[in-house]
């Protein structure tokens, strides 16, 4: 027989070794002090963390200001567009009408909405709403984005679903994995005409309410007028912490449109790790239904393991979805000019974690959402601030580098006496099939790009070799200045267009790659 000291020492050793790792998980203060180094760090005015464990919220405050402009303080009800965060509605949303029977993952959008066409018709008879989804259209990254970003374009939803004819596909369909926005427009569509509801009806009625996420809306036009709780949109601008302009989605709200705060979105967490249910025990979505959002449906590429030694990654349905230090992740990210966001289920760990910031600098909810993590999994030494700071330096270093180099051949040509074609050679107006029409301006001896069906899309053009020029943006915020390369037909004369962004840092949203303009008559 064991001795009892011997037996007491045996279950003492068990303790030690098979502690949890919960046992030292980052406390309230902790996070404080974490979230406040990443507001320097990198010059965010404002950020908001809550951390969901076990149905409950056990962390949840607002740091720093809503605006430069003004002193009022981030809290848990501060209204934040979460921009991509909103896919996980939109794929609810559907999950919903599936629930009622009403069509299905693999009903063909066809079937609802008739007009619905892409490049290639085989494509077009075979696409279903599970594809509206899951970034597998052979579109490229971003395809077609311009005609709502930036933000002011005049383009309607009708137009965005005509347009995607016109967007080649660049990878076999159902075979590559290219993120895109312009088709969960398409699956908003597809609620409406399937529910009778717009989709801003419908997330509000069937989502928001019962979740009782009574600040939050659809849409940042249907805030309440009121309604000041509010962040503004911030960027680093030529080394300058600056309000920008607010980015917006009027055209697909379904993509990103969504204004949430901290204490709503908690409650939609809580809902998504209970499974689809909330309250007293009702269903938002059944639980098979969640499964196959949770799903992978299209595979990412893993080349690196990364911090957490991943080794697959796939996107499911309005999700991200890899494998962290060996448990099951979901998350996804989401991002407009001045705002980015992030929301992390570790559905095994019943852990939620989201942060909500007003300024672009993803690396900060990156460092905040890591570090959280780190505790739970039992990681110590960390410093996920530092390390995100200092590669997001390299990366800054590298397109300042690229875009120094181009601006110096601009201003070299300056000086450049060598004979060229007047500037009004190349004057006109170039239309691309989707963006529509573009002038090219000469006047006081400059050269301008104006768009006109997206009025932001403004700037001067500046001489660079040969018959390329670079577009100097007039609203600096956009940070996306671009290439401009005419092409001439055997005459010597202007004909056609192409562009492409100039710093690797560009948002890829600016899909000026995928435009093909024609010189008109």
């Amino acid at each position: 027989m064991q001795s009892p000291l011997r037996f007491i020492v045996f279950l003492l050793i068990q303790t030690l070794l098979f502690r949890p790792v919960f046992a030292q998980v980052i406390t309230s203060p902790q996070i404080d002090q974490l979230v406040e180094q990443t507001l320097k760090t990198f010059q965010v005015p404002g950020i908001a963390v809550a951390v969901v464990k076990d149905g409950k919220v056990i962390h949840a405050k607002g740091y720093g200001v809503r605006s430069l402009n003004a002193p009022q303080k981030v809290d848990g009800n501060t209204l934040f567009g979460i921009a991509s965060n909103t896919k996980a509605f939109t794929a609810a949303t559907l999950g919903i009408l599936i629930d009622e029977g009403k069509l299905s993952w693999d009903s063909k959008v066809i079937d609802f909405i008739p007009e619905f066409r892409l490049y290639n018709p085989y494509v077009t008879e075979e696409f279903t709403v599970r594809d509206l989804l899951t970034h597998r259209s052979g579109l490229g990254l971003g395809a077609g984005d311009l005609m709502f970003f930036p933000d002011s374009s005049d383009f309607t939803l009708k137009d965005v679903i005509h347009n995607l004819r016109y967007l080649k596909q660049v990878s076999g369909f159902r075979t590559k994995y290219d993120y895109d926005n312009l088709l969960y427009m398409v699956a908003g569509e597809v609620v409406k005409r399937v529910s009778g509801q717009s989709w801003e009806e419908f997330v509000e009625t069937r989502i928001m309410q019962p979740l009782q996420m009574t600040d939050s809306r659809a849409s940042f036009t249907r805030l309440p007028k009121n309604q000041t709780n509010l962040i503004d949109a911030h960027a680093v601008l030529d080394g300058k912490l600056q309000r920008i302009k607010r980015g917006r989605l009027d055209v697909g709200n379904s993509a990103g449109g969504i204004y949430s705060s901290l204490n709503d979105l908690s409650k939609w967490v809580i809902m998504q790790l209970n499974g689809g249910t909330y309250g007293a025990g009702q269903t938002l979505f059944s639980r098979t239904v969640q499964d196959e959002m949770w799903t992978p449906q299209t595979i990412i590429p893993v080349r690196n393991p990364g911090p957490y030694n991943t080794h697959f990654s796939a996107y499911g349905l309005g999700w991200g979805l890899s494998d962290v230090k060996g448990y099951k992740q979901v998350t996804h990210t989401g991002g407009l000019p001045g705002m980015v966001t992030q929301v992390t289920l570790l559905p095994e760990l019943k852990l939620g974690i989201i942060v909500l910031t007003n300024q672009q600098a993803g690396a900060a909810f990156t460092a905040i959402t890591n570090q959280i993590k780190d505790s739970y999994f039992g990681l110590t030494g960390t410093d996920r601030v530092r390390e995100y700071a200092d590669r997001m330096r390299a990366n800054t270093a590298n397109a300042d580098k690229v875009t120094a180099e181009v601006w110096k051949t601009v201003e070299a040509e300056k000086q450049n006496t060598a004979p060229k074609p007047p500037i009004y050679f190349y004057a006109g107006t170039y239309r691309d099939n989707w963006l529509g029409d573009v002038s090219i301006v000469a006047d006081d001896l400059k050269l301008r790009f104006v768009s006109k069906r997206s009025p932001r899309l403004t700037g001067e053009l500046f001489h660079y070799k040969g018959n390329t020029f670079v577009v100097k943006w007039k609203d600096r915020s956009l940070e996306a200045d671009a290439f401009v390369m005419f092409g001439l037909d055997y005459e010597g004369k202007p004909v056609s267009m192409k562009m492409k962004a100039i710093s690797p840092l560009t948002d890829f949203s600016y899909d000026f790659h995928d435009l093909d303009f024609t010189k008109q008559p």
